[in-house]
């Protein structure tokens, strides 16, 4: 039996980062930023942990799905920010929510990590091992942001969304998934985290600080995405025998207006069936996608028959897809 999503919920932190305030951080311009990207502004948790937008997402979704926290039996929550290697962000969302009949996994397939966990969810419940999965994606990028390097600091906001995901019995649901990655490219997209120490003993071990912001070679990026993305779009439809004419709306991992505009032209799509928020949420990793369907069902744009078309794609490098019937 395929799996359904019940419900969905996000966080976004107040403070809002607007491209005004990044020309008096670096040498950029609200033109430039605008031009290439089609950010306006994006969102910074000042005081908050990833933790705590992942629970604040998370109760949101529960809520909309009409599920307790002990009906849930598993949390997957992906993440290329943690706010700890361990306990993990799941751990610590299990522990405030009182999901105490819940396993709990934090995993990162960056900006993939939505759509991945999709299908991951689908998985197990398709197999019979769990009945209630509470899936989020919760990102602090700012933490690993050089706001010196105007390539990436004009991207990247933070924020969380999330999603209940359940038996279905009625055939709608998740009809396909797809999820794969190029890990010869994955240096296009870097952050470090543990160090390599030649000598762990001696008196000038490095230190995680000078290695944790995110670099990005923007063109390799890009390329990579420009077949990427309609890889993982064919795959989905393919496996379900539909067409992108068929697709009601498109979420894609809101990257940049350039790789929108270039899914709608191959194929032949109104842009206003591709749901935009990057303008004011700019690039939230994994957590893009799911803020763009809580979004979407809060403004009234999602509706019972519905064909969704997911995709991700980002750091690993990786990609995939689903497709979700409302």
């Amino acid at each position: 039996m395929q799996s359904k999503m019940l419900g969905v919920g996000s966080y976004v932190p107040e403070y809002r980062l607007t491209n005004a305030e990044l020309e008096r951080l670096v040498e950029t311009s609200d033109e430039w930023i605008v031009q290439r990207t089609g950010i306006h502004e994006r969102r910074i948790a000042k005081g908050k942990r990833t933790a705590d937008m992942a629970l604040a997402a998370a109760q949101q979704a529960l809520a909309d799905a009409g599920v307790a926290p002990e009906e849930i039996d598993l949390i997957l929550v992906s993440t290329v920010t943690p706010d700890s290697l361990t306990p993990t962000v799941a751990c610590r969302v299990q522990a405030a929510l009182g999901a105490k009949n819940a396993a709990a996994l934090d995993f990162n397939a960056a900006c993939s990590g939505f759509v991945y966990a999709v299908e991951m969810a689908d998985s197990y419940i398709r197999s019979g091992k769990k009945k209630r999965v509470l899936v989020i994606s919760a990102e602090r990028l700012h933490s690993v942001i050089d706001y010196t390097d105007r390539t990436t600091c004009v991207l990247f906001g933070d924020g969380a969304g999330a999603a209940v995901f359940a038996p279905s019995g009625d055939g709608s649901g998740v009809l396909s998934t797809y999820s794969m990655a190029d890990g010869t490219m994955g240096d296009a997209l870097y952050i470090g985290a543990l160090p390599v120490e030649d000598d762990p003993f001696g008196a000038s071990r490095p230190t995680v600080t000078d290695t944790r912001y995110l670099t990005m070679a923007g063109n390799d990026v890009f390329r990579f995405t420009a077949t990427a993305v309609p890889a993982a779009i064919d795959k989905a439809l393919e496996q379900v025998g539909k067409t992108a004419d068929e697709v009601d709306w498109f979420v894609l991992h809101q990257a940049n207006q350039r790789i929108i505009k270039m899914v709608a032209k191959k194929y032949g799509l109104d842009e206003r069936k591709i749901y935009i928020n990057m303008d004011r949420f700019g690039n939230t990793s994994s957590a893009s996608v799911p803020l763009c369907l809580a979004e979407m069902k809060q403004k009234g744009l999602l509706h019972e028959g519905q064909l969704i078309l997911l995709a991700g794609f980002g750091g690993g490098l990786t990609y995939g897809s689903a497709l979700i019937r409302l």
